[in-house]
């Protein structure tokens, strides 16, 4: 039944950070994983063991986690694209000196001097002579409504990158929260199991002395001898557990390798008020960063569009250079300019445009299909949190109160016992009993805790009000 519940929990955990983080469950977890389940290990271990709240987990993870760190390097690269884009806009301002020695054959540029002039010879060899040029290159696309478009689309893609990493963050202290949430339930397993293994091992004992005294037969004590084995083994199981989990925690938020921790914050029961279903829906719509960036993808994609129809406009230019040329020095020189207007009319570009205009409408309708996707997903994501929570919540209330009755009968079995009415086949189920309610309370206090972080998450607060959702301050 422990290892039922176990399971339970752990298939919530993956569940919601395959769901959440991959979009859609994938069947292979090992070799699909996210990078918001890994970290950039930062620092040296230390021999002390360090003390570790909740929001010194998410501070550490919003700086080293894996996905928030290529999040914020994509919204760098996406700068990098609008300034490239830009750059087709502002002028280019160049400079250039040159000293230089030539010499000119005149009759292989096709010049043939043949003059009937007795006694004069011209030579056809010019030089060498010495030429040395100061010169200042200017040129610009005056008009060109392509690259406008390109560069609006850039900006917009520059502010989508900018709320998709926002929604990382979000991401990042919901699979934070998720698994040091799960280190927590881990802790608890592993207190319930060790409590019932003291409680097995006094009865074995106390069944040891009784069957040396010969007031109880071998089967009772061969019982309490399994009992007492059963529950070593789930508590082995456990405390293998919550050192996995503890890994898995250090890898999301950047530990240094093999740095021993412990976890300061319980984060107990408390129940989350002041939201109503209609309430959280309109308030997920307008602040979810990832549905501000889907809107900013649609945007930039119509852009792309009308950049691609904009190749088959004119377009407007010039290319100025002004400079000293003087020969044999700069002492002999003087100034020289050119300056050129260029009106460029395309006239047929075959069918390069017609493709660019074709692949930018079916990049338009993709992500125009994207973001009526994430309406809905939306909508499912905080109504599945508010039910979830819903039911959580009232499992709490039933499970606790199911320890009470359990640990009353578990009572009532060792003191039956005791007098000698029932053998302690009763004591045992008893046990089994409190284990399960104890495991029962756990999962669903886990699930509870999930479902607030889940919550905030749906709502595109997370990292502004996990803790306060938590009950952490």
């Amino acid at each position: 039944m422990l290892r039922n519940l176990r399971l339970g929990r752990v298939a919530i955990y993956l569940s919601v950070l395959v769901t959440t983080l991959l979009g859609s469950p994938r069947p292979n977890w090992a070799q699909a994983q996210s990078p918001f389940l890994g970290s950039v290990p930062t620092g040296q271990a230390s021999g002390a063991t360090l003390e570790l709240s909740l929001r010194e987990a998410f501070d550490r993870a919003l700086k080293y986690n894996l996905g928030a760190v290529e999040s914020g390097q994509n919204m760098r690269a996406a700068h990098a694209v609008r300034l490239r884009a830009l750059n087709a806009l502002l002028p280019n301002l160049s400079g250039r000196v040159t000293a230089a020695v030539e010499q000119i054959n005149l009759k292989a540029l096709g010049f043939s001097l043949t003059i009937p002039i007795p006694g004069l010879s011209i030579p056809t060899i010019v030089g060498p002579f010495s030429v040395a040029d100061a010169r200042a290159y200017y040129s610009q696309e005056l008009f060109n409504w392509s690259d406008i478009k390109n560069w609006k689309s850039a900006s917009e893609s520059e502010r989508a990158s900018q709320f998709t990493y926002k929604s990382d963050r979000d991401l990042v202290v919901l699979t934070t929260g998720t698994a040091y949430l799960l280190v927590i339930s881990d802790a608890a397993s592993v207190d319930s199991v060790r409590a019932q293994v003291k409680t097995a091992q006094t009865l074995y004992e106390n069944d040891l002395d009784q069957n040396k005294a010969g007031l109880i037969a071998s089967i009772d004590l061969l019982r309490a001898h399994v009992e007492l084995q059963t529950q070593q083994q789930r508590l082995i199981a456990a405390e293998n557990q919550l050192a996995v989990d503890k890994l898995a925690l250090a890898r999301v938020i950047g530990l240094p390798n093999g740095q021993e921790f412990r976890l300061t914050d319980p984060v107990p029961y408390a129940p989350l008020e002041d939201i109503t279903l209609e309430q959280a829906l309109q308030q997920a719509r307008s602040t979810r960063p990832d549905y501000v960036s889907a809107q900013a993808q649609v945007r930039a994609a119509e852009l792309t569009r009308q950049a691609a129809a904009a190749e088959n406009y004119p377009s407007l230019s010039t290319a100025t250079d002004f400079g000293d040329i003087g020969s044999p020095n700069f002492g002999t020189s003087h100034e020289t300019f050119a300056f050129a207007l260029t009106l460029n009319i395309p006239v047929f570009q075959g069918s390069r445009v017609r493709a660019d205009k074709l692949q930018a409408d079916a990049a338009l309708q993709q992500r125009k299909a994207e973001l009526a996707d994430l309406e809905g997903k939306i909508d499912d994501q905080v109504r599945t949190a508010f039910l979830n929570l819903r039911s959580s919540s009232e499992l709490v209330a039933v499970s606790k109160s199911n320890i009470d009755l359990a640990n009353q009968t578990l009572t009532q079995a060792q003191d039956r016992y005791k007098a000698g009415v029932a053998d302690n086949l009763e004591v045992v189920q008893a046990q089994e009993s409190v284990a399960s309610a104890n495991q029962s309370y756990i999962a669903s206090l886990y699930a509870y805790n999930l479902g607030k972080i889940s919550l905030a998450q749906a709502l595109g607060i997370a990292e502004q009000s996990a803790l306060q959702y938590l009950g952490v301050r």
